[in-house]
């Protein structure tokens, strides 16, 4: 076994790999750049060295730095994690000459499987199914609409040596092939170094679903069942599960040979995955296969108890797999939702800037749900522009699918993050879906339940009733610390408990009588809601979430303090919440309204970027829909389009342009 390692990546990822090597007695190596000089991955391990500047390119791309950095701190081995020079044969290579064990799989795998052209061909020569493509090197966009046509709409473009959903493009038209074959060639060339895109046939309403492999050095081969990760924004995953709500026992079987078949042709030895686009009728077609650990592969672990991480480094040494396939078993049920910093509500653009609260919830198993976060950044860090946005992956675990959900929600309801826009929102949201938890899902699911984006919900019947009771039950408490308060001017009499009271969530109005009860306090609604709500908890003001007895059921709220109120965040829908007594709710009435401001005369960058393209002129009239320019950020390239119709005035940025949020690109008449 190694006595040193060395972890060439960063995150929540190194940060994954250094927790098993101290588990496992081994000494760690952390590589940074500037951005990431203090860096949680480089406060957890043993030693740290620095590679370069920000950009990837020149710090975590750099195989001979990397390979330098080995030798000098005497690291007898490197594991990759996924991303950057994960799937690089040339990195292996460099690793093999420099005497330098490469924890990942055999020179020969990464170059037959790391490269999708190549391993579709290699996959059809080993009689595994693929979808319906063309292999080939396409010259430009003309040839790629040629292609599309032959194959027939919709068809994928995918970068050659594509990942994480970057370079990958669906066009329905060939006006969109040719615009999709342009972005899709260069974010590969930007994201990978390498610009080549294929095209294949898109499979409509699939799913995908892939299979854990793990082989090691003596030709042994197992998987450990499948994952679902069709709950996807544009192309790249956003929750995933394991196992798949699909499979059935007999396809499981055939999706598993068919995956170790692949796996053992080119005598894989380390973890992978192969993956799959099914069809709701439980027909399947391979897609990939990924030659390194995935960023999903928590779920896997948590259903096995298996630790991939382990494995891969036991496998890397030389040691036979210990787990025969007849010993897998599934127990229970896992998910995952990845944290990003992103803003759901402005269709999802990069968020950057430092984090002024992080609270994940506590990691625990009680009661046979586990909760448990991965992450690599700790309150007060910046999140920066260079990198993936991806914050944290939370995942949960219980005996059964529904329990797993429920959990997973509870969870989100109580990760606090504050400084920067992140999608718990959405993700909360969208735990409370009924498609999601039916498990009837697509990789179209987001664009189908959510065709207008996402925007916070208004809280509608119970769940509005839960929160105006949990509102009124927080006003109940600050009031009763004020009264404690010491100094304070008395009037005439003392202080009386008014009983009806009025809570305005947002621009609903809920009249409310209350009953103090010992601790708790019972609720009820003048019109609608007739029950006699029973509400209980040990929060105090100034606590970032309540954990409060609703009717004998635990809710999660987070409260954040704002002017006479406060503002509550629970199952993804946010709003203010302020409660009045009779008058106070008759004087606030005669408070005037902020009225609208209209709409704006100015395109703003909605996150800090590069400007790569401007893509109109002054004194041009511009449709709604139509692109303005595009901004690079965290590796994705996004288009900037306009709202509605306007005249161009004035264009105050270019391409090179390096840009701060909210800086103004260009003015409108």
């Amino acid at each position: 076994m190694f006595r040193k390692i060395l972890i060439a990546n960063r995150g929540e990822i190194a940060c994954r790999i250094i927790k098993t090597a101290k588990r496992m007695g081994l000494s760690t190596v952390a590589v940074y750049s500037d951005a990431d000089a203090d860096a949680l991955h480089v406060e957890m391990a043993d030693e740290a060295v620095r590679l370069g500047p920000p950009p990837a390119a020149q710090s975590y791309l750099l195989i001979d730095k990397i390979v330098a950095a080995c030798k000098a701190t005497g690291a007898e081995a490197v594991h990759p994690g996924y991303g950057f020079l994960s799937e690089r044969a040339a990195f292996a290579n460099a690793l093999a000459e420099a005497n330098i064990v490469f924890i990942g799989p055999n020179i020969r795998a990464i170059e037959a499987m790391g490269d999708k052209i190549e391993s579709k061909k290699f996959a059809s020569a080993a009689n595994v199914s693929v979808v319906p493509g063309y292999l080939g090197v396409i010259e430009n966009a003309e040839e790629a609409v040629t292609i599309a046509r032959d194959i027939g709409y919709p068809v994928m473009l995918k970068a050659s040596a594509g990942g994480g959903g970057k370079g990958m493009r669906v066009a329905f038209t060939d006006a969109e092939v040719i615009e999709g074959f342009t972005r899709a060639r260069s974010e590969a060339a930007s994201s990978f170094g390498d610009d080549r895109v294929f095209v294949e046939k898109f499979i409509v309403n699939p799913r995908h679903i892939e299979i854990q492999v793990l082989g090691d050095k003596h030709g042994n081969v197992i998987h450990l069942n499948e994952r679902e990760c069709s709950i996807q924004r544009r192309n790249q995953k956003v929750i995933e599960e394991a196992p798949s709500p699909l499979l059935d026992e007999k396809t499981r079987r055939e999706m598993g040979a068919q995956a170790v078949a692949l796996a053992q042709a080119v005598n894989y030895d380390s973890a992978g995955t192969v993956e799959f686009v099914a069809g709701q009728d439980k027909s399947f077609y391979f897609l990939e296969m990924n030659t390194r650990l995935q960023v999903e592969h928590p779920v896997t672990e948590l259903i096995t108890g298996v630790d991939l991480v382990e494995q891969m480094i036991r496998v890397a040494a030389g040691e036979p797999l210990q787990l025969k396939q007849e010993n897998v078993k599934i127990n229970g049920w896992a998910v995952e939702s990845r944290i990003y910093a992103e803003d759901p509500t402005r269709n999802f653009l990069p968020s950057v800037g430092r984090l002024v609260k992080y609270r994940p919830p506590e990691e625990k198993r009680e009661g046979g749900v586990a909760v448990r976060n991965d992450t690599g950044v700790t309150e007060g860090r910046e999140i920066s522009i260079h990198y993936d946005p991806m914050i944290a992956k939370l995942v949960t675990h219980a005996p059964d699918r529904l329990r797993a959900i429920v959990a997973q929600a509870d969870a989100l309801d109580r990760f606090v993050i504050d400084g920067i826009r992140h999608n718990i929102p959405f993700l909360s949201s969208l735990m409370q879906s009924p498609r999601w938890r039916s498990g009837n899902l697509s990789t179209g699911f987001i664009s189908e339940e959510y065709p207008e984006g996402f925007s916070s919900p208004e809280p509608r019947g119970d769940l509005a009733h839960t929160l105006a009771a949990i509102a009124t039950l927080m006003d109940h408490i600050g009031n009763e610390r004020k009264r404690k308060i010491s100094g304070q001017l008395r009037g005439g009499r003392p202080v009386e408990f008014e009983r009806e009271r009025v809570c305005m969530l947002g621009e609903q109005r809920f009249d409310v009588c209350v009953e103090a009860q010992g601790e708790a306090l019972i609720v009820r609604f003048a019109e609608g809601d007739q029950r006699a709500h029973r509400v209980s908890t040990q929060w105090r003001p100034g606590e970032l979430v309540l954990e409060g007895d609703v009717d004998g059921r635990t809710v999660y709220v987070q409260a954040r303090s704002i002017l006479n109120g406060y503002g509550l965040s629970h199952q993804g829908v946010d709003v203010t919440a302020r409660v009045y007594t009779k008058r106070e709710a008759e004087l606030v009435a005669y408070m005037p309204k902020k009225k609208d401001a209209g709409a704006s005369k100015h395109l703003l960058c909605p996150m800090p970027g590069l400007v790569k393209t401007i893509d109109v002129a002054e004194g041009q009239e511009v449709k709604a829909g139509e692109a303005l320019c595009m901004v690079e950020a965290m590796k994705m390239e996004n288009v900037l389009r306009a709202e509605r119709d306007v005249t161009v005035k004035k264009i105050l940025a270019k391409a090179g342009d390096s840009l701060a949020v909210d800086a103004v690109i260009m003015e409108f008449a």
